[in-house]
């Protein structure tokens, strides 16, 4: 594996399932398997999880990490091949991301979206030019599209309270929000769920469809209730919208997940990737009972992401 930045295929995605939980039985037991070796953890944007999850992983297998916030401790990038960089931005990311290059292994990069530009947005664009000029493995640690390293967190959490059945029922719901969010955690767990053969089941309001590419095979509703009935698994998340690229569509129902709401799915666990706005995206009363995954999933960041760097250099 030469880079991992997107579900590749069911395979794929049960071995490093595997290998995660080998980890999270004996995190050290690969610890020679990095030495010598070096990790660029590279941050366009905020972090908490993905951040101290992935240097722990890379500490796990003996890899020195360093970390670059590159919007505040380094130079405003150019990304458009060809510029004339007479404004605001310093250097471009054929040089940094060259550099780079010759200074770590491997590179993780985190890049949200613009959520003004759909057709860049939609390519990838930022993390595919860091790619091709570092030349090097690279790590998606969140990009405009893609979630993998949670995705991979999430089918492992999963994995674990799987119940007794052929195809456990996952849903994927919408939940309100303040701001614009990105697309990339909702794309990538439908990825990864339909992709690991589980029956996935997505909700939300009209006009908050997803990307197609990331949801064809999976049950859509706009009926929340209908959605949620007899869910083994509930994955709350905000997203804006994809076609009114951006936006954020008033609703008038309400989609806070509730107990109450879950009447009929007694057995349900529930999922949300953290950061979580209490009461607004998910009530108080789900994130402090049984029912909650989310503390879990964010343990799990840690055997995911060793799963990945271990494929990576071995």
């Amino acid at each position: 594996m030469k880079h991992f930045t997107q579900f590749e295929d069911q395979t794929t995605a049960k071995a490093l399932i595997e290998q995660a939980l080998k980890f999270k039985e004996n995190p050290r037991i690969n610890q020679a398997m990095g030495q010598g070796k070096r990790l660029g953890l590279i941050f366009l944007n905020p972090s908490l999880r993905t951040r101290v999850s992935t240097q722990i992983a890379a500490s796990n297998l003996g890899i020195e990490s360093i970390v670059l916030n590159m919007d505040k401790e380094s130079w405003a990038l150019e990304m458009q091949d060809g510029a004339l960089m007479n404004k605001n931005t310093v250097e471009h990311i054929k040089d940094a991301a060259a550099v780079l290059g010759s200074y770590f292994d491997m590179l993780a990069i985190r890049a949200f979206p613009s959520l003004t530009n759909k057709g860049e947005d939609s390519d990838d664009f930022t993390l595919k030019q860091f790619i091709k000029y570092a030349k090097l493995p690279v790590v998606s640690l969140e990009s405009a599209i893609r979630h993998p390293l949670q995705s991979l967190a999430d089918m492992v959490t999963i994995q674990e309270h799987l119940p007794k059945k052929p195809k456990p029922k996952v849903v994927l719901t919408w939940a309100p929000h303040i701001k614009a969010i990105p697309h990339a955690v909702a794309n990538s767990f439908a990825e990864w769920s339909l992709g690991c053969g589980h029956d996935l089941t997505i909700a939300h309001p009209e006009g908050y469809e997803l990307d197609e590419r990331f949801t064809r095979g999976a049950h859509i509703t706009h009926d929340q209730d209908e959605a949620l009935a007899d869910a083994d698994f509930v994955y709350v998340k905000n997203w804006s919208a994809f076609h009114e690229y951006g936006k954020i569509i008033h609703v008038d129902q309400p989609w806070l997940l509730t107990e109450e709401k879950l009447k009929n799915s007694p057995h349900a666990k529930v999922m949300h990737c953290l950061p979580v706005r209490r009461n607004l995206e998910l009530s108080d009363e789900i994130l402090d009972s049984p029912r909650s995954l989310v503390q879990e999933q964010a343990t799990n960041r840690i055997y995911a992401a060793q799963a990945v760097l271990n494929r990576i250099i071995s």
